[in-house]
């Protein structure tokens, strides 16, 4: 005789930087498998691998490519499938470092984050079309899954910024004319990217150096010496330490 089926709510959700309306069911116990098995795992690829098949697993729209989300949606995603799956509150723990006759407090302050209040912020001023020179700009794109794992793969760190404009192009604008990325090869990209002069290849870095990001700012009183803490929690690392 079949064992009963048990059913998963659904969830909808909006994501902050491409638009996507998603659906989503929580992840279940042999999804928590694959994700203790991502945090055990000493390779990036493997991680990876784990992560996108849980998010996979979960997601409910088939016409949606993880690997082409920018990876702040993928975040999002993250942090709203693991509150409906295990808990809206994150405990976490933060040490005082006020400093108490020549030494910090060191007092353990507990702080509970509910993710679901998580916002992200984005600096308006930073543009996607970067002027190179008179003729020449370059629109960019937010990082994706994809790129952020070709970038792990990089053997040279001096090459990782590389990697991560070169998937990060767009188009390239000259004058009246446009060259869309996915109609050039990547060795095409990554010369035109090693053609830039420092000054140039800065203004390209300094949209990735202000890329939107998750972040909560919660204020602590320390219980001990009494010091007032206002402590900002950053991405997916600091919700999850």
């Amino acid at each position: 005789m079949a064992l009963p089926k048990i059913d998963s709510p659904i969830f909808e959700l909006d994501l902050p930087l491409s638009g996507n309306h998603i659906r989503f069911r929580p992840f279940l116990v042999k999804e928590q498998k694959n994700l203790l098995m991502a945090l055990e795992a000493d390779d990036v690829e493997t991680i990876n691998n784990n992560i996108k098949q849980v998010l996979n697993n979960c997601l409910l729209d088939d016409n949606l490519d993880i690997d082409t989300l920018p990876i702040l949606d993928i975040e999002y995603y993250f942090l709203n499938l693991r509150a409906r799956s295990v808990s809206e509150v994150v405990e976490a723990k933060y040490k005082c470092n006020n400093p108490v006759d020549d030494k910090e407090c060191g007092n353990i302050m507990d702080a509970n984050i509910n993710v679901l209040d998580i916002k992200v912020t984005k600096d308006e001023n930073i543009k996607e079309i970067i002027q190179i020179n008179d003729t020449i700009a370059v629109k960019l794109k937010y990082p994706t899954f994809s790129s952020i794992a070709n970038a792990a793969e990089v053997k040279d760190v001096n090459e990782i910024a590389l990697q991560m404009v070169v998937d990060s192009i767009d188009t390239i604008y000259d004058g009246q004319q446009s060259f869309p990325a996915k109609e050039s090869s990547k060795s095409e990209l990554m010369e035109f990217v090693e053609s830039l002069n420092q000054h140039q290849f800065q203004k390209i870095q300094e949209f990735f150096e202000n890329l939107p990001k998750l972040d909560k700012l919660i204020n602590l009183k320390c219980k001990k010496c009494g010091f007032d803490h206002v402590i900002v929690f950053e991405g997916l690392e600091s919700f999850f330490d």
